[in-house]
């Protein structure tokens, strides 16, 4: 496994060349800055026919990797494009969250820098590496190595947590930062702060400076050791062909988490911002941002809030630090608990006396690619609550079976609307829908209380039960990291509660649901839910129908029981 490709990767490649072992892996490319990923095109095993490799790299809100890796080898720049690599190259965009790579776990965090970057945590055989480069202070008064360790350096502590290696960022001396605050780079002093809170064993400190020489790497070194506790932390500097040994130890179990791996992009695209500010200082940069991220955005007065909540429904929040932003952020969080506060700081600081707000902020002056950067991270980090279903594991067989019935783009028929209407008064609730999962889309034979045909796939929640086969109850999917941030749930049509009962037909085919919808949370007793089985039987009825030949009366073992 390969952390980033600079031009480190030309020897190592023509290293792995000369060693006859099978020519495969992983690369994990924490951001697509060029000194992370020049190296790309001179790594020999990418040239190799047989070669089997995987490339990993945070995915922003515009081009895939494979697009942006591919820029750089355009006619212009080189004279090799991407496409006349040899071996056999799959591409993956990561977000914020988990992966298994082999024996490797791994889990991608977010960084601070002026490009989405993402730092990785490795886990095998009971050892810990974590690679955090770059990265920058996200507090800048902890550039110095001292004061309270909050918000979102609490959260990198938490990534760094009891790690037998870490690797980080350490460009810059204390004094130095002062010049470079916004270049997304941390101090020697940071990193070790940072390190020793986390419980970390080994701090290996790295990207360094390109003017600084071996002594001057010495020199802040012999500083540093000078004037701070390590606290048992075993700190060095990271040098060029320097091997390390981790010990394995007992494997460590983990709960599985969010997919980093997941496909955001239709969530992104539903997202609204809104800022909330009033000092041009905030605003203009803050506009120039958004226009270039090219998402919907907004921006209020204070006085405005409430009416721009309504008219928004925003995915994420940008409220200017003033004396009044804690009861401002109070008095938002009681409407709407799940949207995610971002702090747009002054440039002369945090106002005397005011409480922080806010897990995450902006401090200005602050440039558009920083500010991009940070409000990409905030939405994809949040994003992460919108999970897609897997195909079924007869999902070829199960769409066969779904045209063999011939009813996809059929007109509506009285025999389903009248089971959809039933649904409706049986439940009280304002929609009930056939559903029918399609490869790509969600098609509905009938719908109560919704006016479509149909949606995407992706969107469905439907498709969840079509690949469990199993009936989906989902009480308030708000609170539901399988659907909080699904269009369906942050869009127009506001769904809270969902009931889908699978439509199983003799043949064994799982072709869709008799589904429920609510916009307020609710569930389901033991009866009612008998009552959407028995409505999910008269359904998968009518739609076979047609392959019985004729008789449409429901079988005589089936009896509603009425909530």
């Amino acid at each position: 496994m390969l952390l980033d490709v600079g031009t480190g990767a030309a020897p190592l490649g023509r290293e792995l060349m000369a060693s006859g072992e099978p020519l495969k892996g992983h690369i994990l490319i924490s951001h697509t800055h060029w000194d992370h990923i020049q190296g790309l095109p001179f790594f020999a095993p990418l040239f190799t026919p047989d070669a089997q490799w995987d490339i990993y790299a945070p995915r922003g809100l515009g081009a895939a990797v494979r697009e942006t890796l591919a820029a750089q080898m355009q006619h212009d720049y080189f004279p090799v494009d991407l496409d006349q690599l040899g071996a056999n190259i799959a591409y993956h965009d990561l977000v914020e969250g988990e992966l298994q790579l082999g024996d490797i776990r791994v889990s991608a965090h977010y960084l601070n820098h002026p490009a989405l970057t993402l730092g990785y945590r490795l886990q095998a055989d009971g050892a810990t590496v974590v690679y955090s480069c770059d990265h920058e202070p996200h507090d800048r008064a902890l550039a110095g190595g001292e004061g309270e360790i909050t918000g979102a350096d609490a959260r990198h502590v938490a990534f760094l947590s009891r790690a037998d290696l870490v690797i980080h960022d350490a460009q810059y001396t204390a004094a130095e930062y002062e010049t470079k605050v916004g270049w997304g780079h941390s101090t020697v002093d940071y990193a070790i702060a940072m390190a020793r809170e986390a419980g970390a064993k080994r701090l290996a400190l790295t990207h360094h400076d390109p003017t600084r020489s071996d002594a001057d790497l010495d020199a802040v070194l012999a500083d540093v050791r000078a004037r701070t506790d390590f606290g048992g932390l075993e700190v060095f500097a990271a040098a060029e062909g320097q091997t390390l040994e981790l010990r394995r130890k007992a494997k460590q179990t983990h709960e599985e988490g969010f997919r980093a791996d997941t496909a955001l992009d239709a969530a992104l695209s539903a997202t609204t911002i809104l800022g909330v500010a009033s000092s041009a200082e905030v605003i203009e940069p803050l506009r120039e941002a958004l226009d270039k991220e090219q998402l919907p955005y907004a921006i209020a007065q204070a006085r405005d809030v409430d009416a721009a909540l309504a008219r928004e429904h925003p995915g994420l929040i940008l409220l200017e630090a003033t004396p009044d932003a804690p009861a401002l952020a109070e008095h938002i969080r009681a409407h709407t608990a799940e949207t995610p506060i971002m702090a747009l700081v002054p440039p002369d600081g945090w106002p005397s006396g005011v409480e922080r707000f806010a897990e995450e902020e902006i401090a200005a002056p602050f440039s558009s690619s920083y500010a991009r950067a940070r409000i990409r991270a905030a939405l994809l980090r949040h994003a992460c609550r919108w999970v897609r279903a897997e195909p079924a594991t007869d999902e070829a067989a199960r769409l066969a079976s779904l045209r063999e019935l011939r009813i996809l783009d059929t007109p509506p028929e009285e025999r389903f609307d009248r089971i959809t209407r039933l649904a409706t008064a049986l439940f009280d609730v304002p929609t009930a829908m056939i559903s029918l999962i399609d490869e790509n889309r969600q098609w509905f034979k009938s719908t109560c209380g919704l006016d479509a045909k149909e949606t995407p796939r992706d969107e469905s929640f439907c498709a969840h039960a079509v690949a469990s086969r199993e009936v989906l109850i989902v009480p308030d999917a708000l609170r539901d990291d399988r659907f909080a941030d699904n269009p369906v749930v942050v869009g127009p049509t506001r769904v809270r509660f969902y009931a889908g009962h699978p439509l199983i037909t003799s043949d064994g085919a799982c072709l869709g649901t008799l589904c429920i919808l609510d916009r307020r949370p609710r569930d389901l007793d033991a009866r009612a839910l008998q009552s959407l089985k028995d409505l999910a039987a008269i359904a998968t009825y009518e739609l076979e129908a047609g392959r019985r030949g004729g008789g449409l009366r429901p079988p005589p073992s089936l009896g509603l029981n009425v909530a």
